[in-house]
């Protein structure tokens, strides 16, 4: 296992019943900005839930917040923001809700004339205006990491940031508010969840024994309740293990000691902003095609893989790795995501060398937990994933 050190400060109120915990959260003199998207809070009654629970608290609201966050919308956050003196963020809704307040809670405090710098050139500022969490959509993790992914629709960039000051304070977790989430986006939370995971996993041996049956636990876990999720979303034992899943996929602690990969990831943002196909479903897009094209380096794991969480048990090294892949496509295909580019795009060549352009532009030129990941690699890649 690799040295590490770990922390997570995020408390978690996770359960039915925990939003009326929220006045006690939140400083009694604090000004608050409720953030949410694009109305289903308002339909699945969480809205009210909030409004009650903070009827004490001086409380301003700004919604619209895009399923991808967009930078020039949360820049009009910021300037309520500074103008209304607000103390204190609440993020409801999914990860590109949290997303969004995370970037508003440091954008806020920066102090220089261009916000974009904070993620394209990474200046985060020392200091930032404290926030919580409600969880409404599951896949993201967001609510219990210092990560945040922002889109620039009119420079085509989607970049993401990695920083201590973006861990909320807390994030409250009701399963039970997953019932009213439609089906497609159900999907993709687990995909997303699921590709958290084998970001971190699915790299080298380092001889992490534990780090690898926590990751293979959740992989099981997910691969169990799925099913379950799709078929009945009001199925509360199986939203629990949903939820709960999905933010240990993605709080840091199945990173400690051990390697991690990401480049599937930074390829599928580019996806994103380019085609604005789902977060999830790029990752879907390219998962084969990244372990076929990088297989010699990630066989033995992949073997792994096929054997302590797809139950493969028999065949050489190569056999149960490639065995490996096919299941994992296979479960993206059993949540109706599609696993090829085109499917979303006959562009497929432009695509390929738009993004590998822009790796070489920004100095991404070695990814992957080798850093051998060249943008020739991506290019290929990408092509291969069509």
């Amino acid at each position: 296992m690799l040295n590490f050190q770990f922390k997570n400060p995020t408390k978690i109120l996770f359960g039915k019943g925990q939003l009326s915990n929220l006045a006690q959260l939140i400083p009694a003199a604090a000004k608050v900005l409720m953030i949410y998207g694009g109305g289903s809070i308002f339909r699945n009654g969480i809205y009210d839930s909030v409004k009650n629970a903070l009827s004490g608290h001086t409380v301003i609201e700004f919604g619209g917040i895009t399923a991808n966050p967009e930078y020039e919308v949360l820049l009009k956050a910021v300037d309520i923001i500074k103008s209304e003196k607000i103390t204190y963020l609440l993020g409801v809704g999914g990860g590109s809700v949290i997303d969004g307040t995370k970037f508003l809670s440091i954008a806020s405090c920066y102090e220089g004339t261009n916000p974009w710098d904070i993620l394209s050139k990474k200046l985060v500022p020392e200091r930032n205006i404290p926030f919580g969490t409600v969880l409404t959509l599951p896949g993201t993790g967001s609510e219990m990491n210092p990560r945040a992914v922002i889109t620039r629709s009119e420079t085509h960039e989607k970049l993401s940031i990695k920083d201590d000051h973006l861990f909320p304070v807390f994030s409250i977790l009701d399963p039970s508010v997953i019932r009213s989430v439609p089906r497609n986006q159900l999907a993709n939370g687990l995909a997303d969840s699921f590709m958290h995971v084998l970001e971190q996993y699915l790299t080298y041996p380092v001889g992490a024994l534990l780090q690898d049956r926590f990751a293979e636990s959740i992989l099981q876990t997910i691969i169990n309740v799925a099913p379950q999720i799709m078929s009945d979303a009001s199925n509360y034992e199986a939203a629990c293990d949903f939820i709960w899943s999905s933010t240990l996929a993605l709080n840091d602690l199945i990173a400690q000691g051990v390697p991690s990969d990401w480049t599937i990831h930074k390829i599928g943002h580019e996806l994103t902003a380019i085609h604005h196909i789902d977060h999830a479903r790029t990752l879907a897009i390219l998962a084969g095609s990244y372990y076929r094209y990088t297989f010699e380096a990630k066989k033995e794991k992949l073997a792994q893989y096929a054997a302590s969480v797809w139950h493969v048990r028999q065949g050489t090294i190569e056999e149960m790795a490639s065995e490996a892949i096919e299941h994992t496509v296979a479960f993206f295909h059993s949540l109706d995501i599609q696993t090829q580019l085109s499917m979303y795009t006959s562009d497929y060549q432009a695509t390929a060398a738009t993004i590998a352009e822009t790796f070489e532009q920004r100095g991404w030129t070695a990814l992957g937990e080798r850093n051998n990941i060249t943008p020739a690699d991506v290019l290929e890649i990408v092509k291969q994933s069509y």
